[in-house]
């Protein structure tokens, strides 16, 4: 593995730098469907167009952000939760500049951290003080609170599917409880690991159907990933398919989605519960107002 930069001293914002952060997190109901591959991915796009971006690992028991860039962190979020450092100490820089701050890998009791903990998780990156347009979060699968609180902390999910029917069941599982217990209205569906782009049509037009019958609920087609042999080599190699390969079909992939992402519309203020970088929306709402 490669040697990170730790960001020791990270430079502390300007009033130009301190702006709202868009914050997206990848999720999926199932596991095995490739969330941490696009979570990588297109942290990594957005990066490289221009976006200074950080990747947060918050699969708290079985991370692998940092595996999968090669990456060899000193300390992770479960130093932050024992208190042997704070959460700046585990900043690391990785390919082209990409901030990621890693979890941890077969740390069980961080899979049993209390729902006041997940939040203060949350609140603890209002105190970060590095420059970051966006934030891409890569949750565990399925439902769990940590999960939930990531998700509705967030201004944007993505749940990701492929074509297993479990994946869309479980996709449908996890967009219920996001929808009826956290109030997330509105979701973006990412297919993964298509042969054809019709089926990642096919699978958004399966979940559509049901979520629209029982459920208040907005979801958007954000595109489809296709199923690629450079992926697999990228991920041997330990890098982003989009750095190992940028001419693979995957990559062209990652980049259209990514530009799709940074279209989205920034957030115009807090919305009145759980958020990260909660201190750098309330200034743009107080802006808004006069």
């Amino acid at each position: 593995m490669s040697s990170p930069n730790p960001v020791a001293n990270p430079v502390r914002l300007s009033a130009n730098d301190a702006g709202p952060v868009r914050v997206i997190a990848v999720a999926s109901g199932k596991g095995g469907v490739g969330k941490t591959s696009v979570s990588v991915n297109l942290a990594m796009s957005l990066q490289n167009a221009g976006q200074r971006t950080l990747l947060l690992d918050t699969d708290l028991g079985l991370a692998n952000v940092d595996v999968m860039l090669g990456l060899s962190p000193r300390f992770t979020l479960a130093d932050v939760f024992a208190g042997r450092c704070e959460l700046s100490d585990t900043l690391l820089e990785g390919p082209n500049g990409l901030l990621v701050v890693p979890a941890a890998s077969g740390k069980r009791h961080m899979t049993e951290l209390t729902p006041a903990q997940h939040v203060g998780l949350v609140h603890a990156f209002s105190q970060l003080d590095v420059p970051v347009d966006v934030m891409i979060i890569d949750n565990a699968a399925g439902i769990s609170d940590s999960v939930l609180t990531f998700c509705q902390a967030a201004q944007d999910v993505i749940v990701v599917v492929c074509d297993e029917p479990a994946s869309v069941t479980d996709a449908y599982a996890l967009i219920k409880v996001l929808s009826r217990e956290r109030s997330v209205t509105r979701i973006q569906v990412l297919a993964n690991q298509v042969g054809h782009p019709s089926e990642g049509r096919q699978l958004y037009d399966k979940l559509e159907r049901v979520t629209s019958k029982f459920l208040d609920v907005t979801l958007n087609y954000l595109g489809a990933i296709p199923r690629d042999e450079w992926l697999r080599r990228a991920v041997q190699r330990q890098e982003a398919v989009v750095d190992a390969f940028p001419a693979a079909p995957a990559s062209m992939a990652f980049r259209e989605i990514a530009k799709r992402a940074a279209q989205w519309q920034t957030p115009d203020g807090p919305r009145g519960h759980v958020e990260f970088f909660m201190e750098r929306l309330i200034p743009t709402a107080r802006s808004a107002t006069a």
